[in-house]
């Protein structure tokens, strides 16, 4: 036997009968919640060119990339993210559709020193992407959605931070720092860094107020009180627009009725080559990075030949599975309601009885095995099988209740009318 064929790679995993069957549930939660909102499902392939992910923005570190070779030698991935892919759809195989255009998705994706996945190399996304449309409305709903999705999971105690990248943009502009400084600033807010900060305000001659603001930023979060603090300087246009704009998104989200789980950040600066107004992020208890991620990106379907506006999240399914596993929240159990098994004289009965069972939609096994009644109940008591039909012709049938040790019979016309 070969050394490693018994074995995954490391960063990736099987996940078993358990775990899946509760992956898969929370998977279609995710995925009603979508379809609830209106948006409609695509798939993109597992593999790209490497092109459609590079960017003189290094929005994805090619480091980070799963990359190999096609038989013309071109440079293929495994997609690292579904946003770009799906900003590539949009731009064109519905380049001429009416907008907006409202896409959900599901699937895996792959990374290097991914710890968004639970420090996995494969993980699963779930998001959706408005494109066309530059309203808060539109940044709202898709908070909004990202809220239920969370609730849809079982989550109940997480929290949204949301930033604006805009206003960031507009207290540097007015700072005129330079490029490469305007990075390490980001940076370091970003990390909430504050003796950092304030070293590398000292190097430079911003005027008082400004310098104030910025060595607030990583201190400013809270409710829509933060917005009204920061007004009251002497700030330029972009970073009032901003402002006006957060102000407006946080009252559309009042009116959802989902703003006690939303918190204002204005230190949130991550991925300023890549937003271009809001950005978001969620958090819950017991995992040590965010569950979601998203904001607006106006930029990049544009950069697949189609000028268009775009605003959307994706959450992690396997942190959402972490954060319900250590939160201890209590979650559907892989099960079957019941297992058929049948004398000679009655194994057409007991196909005809499966079938209508399943028809109610009720999950029924049926034994395959013609073992011993003795080892077909042990095989259902060991995996949990509740009961078992024991169909003995015609129209005879042994029920057996294996939870409470009952035994009675019923004819087939009485066991489906129940």
């Amino acid at each position: 036997m070969a050394k490693w064929r018994i074995y995954t790679p490391e960063g990736v995993q099987d996940i078993l009968a358990k775990d899946c069957y509760h992956k898969k549930n929370l998977e279609n939660k995710i995925r009603n919640v979508f379809r609830s909102y209106g948006y409609y499902e695509i798939e993109t392939p597992i593999v790209e060119f490497y092109d459609v992910f590079i960017s003189e923005d290094e929005i994805t570190p090619q480091e980070t990339m799963f990359k190999f070779f096609d038989k013309e030698g071109r440079i293929l991935v495994l997609r690292p993210d579904m946003t770009i892919p799906t900003a590539r759809v949009a731009a064109t195989k519905y380049k001429d559709a009416d907008y907006p255009l409202k896409f959900s998705y599901i699937g895996n994706t792959f990374k290097y020193n991914e710890v968004g996945g639970g420090k996995q190399k494969e993980f699963t996304q779930a998001g959706i992407e408005i494109i066309g449309v530059n309203t808060p409305e539109a940044d709202a709903e898709v908070i909004a959605a990202a809220i239920d999705c969370v609730k849809a999971s079982g989550l109940e105690n997480f929290q949204i931070d949301i930033g604006q990248v805009e206003f960031f943009k507009g207290l540097m502009e007015e700072a005129d720092l330079p490029a490469e400084e305007v990075e390490q600033m980001r940076v370091l807010i970003d990390r909430k860094d504050f003796l950092a900060v304030e070293e590398l305000v000292k190097k430079h001659n911003i005027k008082e107020h400004l310098k104030e603001i910025i060595l607030s930023l990583p201190k400013l979060f809270g409710s829509i009180d933060v917005i009204e603090k920061v007004e009251k300087y002497s700030i330029n246009k972009r970073c009032m627009n901003a402002l006006e704009n957060l102000r407006k998104i946080i009252e559309i989200l009042e009116d959802y009725g989902v703003s006690k789980y939303v918190s204002i950040d204005l230190g949130m600066v991550q991925s300023l080559n890549y937003y271009t107004g809001i950005i978001f992020r969620g958090f819950t208890y017991g995992v040590g990075f965010p569950i979601l991620s998203g904001g607006r990106y106006d930029g990049l379907v544009e950069s697949f030949g189609k000028k268009a506006p775009a605003t959307g999240f994706s959450l992690g399914i396997n942190m959402i599975m972490m954060a319900l596993d250590r939160q201890k929240i209590e979650r559907e159990e892989l099960k079957t309601d019941s297992l058929i098994c049948y004398q000679p004289k009655g194994r057409k009965n007991a196909f005809s009885i499966c079938d209508a069972l399943r028809k109610q939609g009720l999950d029924i096994e049926m034994d395959i095995t013609g073992r011993s009644f003795e080892d077909i109940k042990k095989y259902a008591k060991d995996k949990g099988i509740g009961g078992i039909l024991h169909v003995l012709d015609e129209e005879n049938i042994e029920v057996h209740n294996l939870e409470k040790e009952e035994v009675r019979k019923v004819t087939v016309k009485e066991l489906l009318e129940r």
